[in-house]
């Protein structure tokens, strides 16, 4: 085997993994990049991959004489390829973050808090209504992502909740208020009400602020993304 082609993450991460298919050295190879990696949209989606052909010199051994170290090397190789595993899954999902702040040109610093149910990343800095978006909306596609991103690093399901500036209490609180003032409207006209449609974080909260309710039920309707909550009176008995 004189030539080959492999991919990884980074240029050098698909070098290293060739020489260790190999068994050689980088200096007894010609190295041809086919393709740059490239990050995508907020650097996760439609991230891809760089790729590398790499050819033994004519004056090289496509297999090493007996006694050589090429397997040691390519235990190495190896061993750095699987050094992912060895890194912290909160601080890649926080450098994520802040990534994508410079890329919108923001400073940020994400603060890493450890809470029972969960891991909070709390975002700082000036100007967070573009991360924070429209009802949250950014925050939360970005929150999704640093999941993804997390438990790319990590052999155990792990939970991010992903804040700026106590969004998610003061939105929590929004709609508990909300949740309040719309079942008063159900009591006085007698008549159901369909929330707008939201994510089930969002919706779970009015589910909860409104389950002991003694006169109003909540429940449900439609398909993801479009799925609401209906706040209706309770059936008398």
């Amino acid at each position: 085997m004189n030539k080959i082609v492999t991919s990884g993450k980074t240029v050098e991460e698909a070098v290293r993994q060739g020489l260790a298919m190999l068994g050689t050295t980088e200096d007894q190879v010609a190295v041809n990049v086919l393709e740059q990696p490239s990050k995508g949209f907020l650097g996760l989606i439609g991230v891809k991959g760089a790729k590398v052909e790499l050819t033994l010199l004519s004056n090289s051994p496509a297999v090493p004489p007996k006694g050589d170290r090429s397997e040691d090397r390519s235990l190495e190789s190896q061993k750095d390829l699987s050094s992912n595993t060895d890194q912290d899954p909160y601080q890649e999902a926080a450098s994520f973050i802040k990534d994508v702040g410079e890329n919108m040109g923001l400073q940020v610093d994400v603060e890493i808090v450890q809470k029972k149910d969960a891991t909070v990343l709390n975002i700082s800095g000036n100007d967070l209504g573009m991360i924070i978006g429209r009802r949250g909306q950014t925050l939360d596609a970005l929150q999704y992502l640093a999941n993804i991103i997390a438990n790319r690093y990590s052999d155990s399901y792990i939970r991010i909740i992903l804040d700026a500036e106590n969004f998610r209490e003061r939105r929590k609180k929004t709609l508990e208020d909300l949740a309040v003032r719309l079942a008063g409207r159900v009591v006085r006209t007698r008549k159901e009400v369909a929330l707008e449609p939201m994510p089930p974080q969002e919706r779970k909260v009015i589910h909860s602020k409104l389950q002991d309710h003694p006169e109003v039920k909540t429940f449900s309707k439609g398909e993801e993304p479009n799925r609401r909550v209906v706040i209706a009176l309770k059936q008398s008995k």
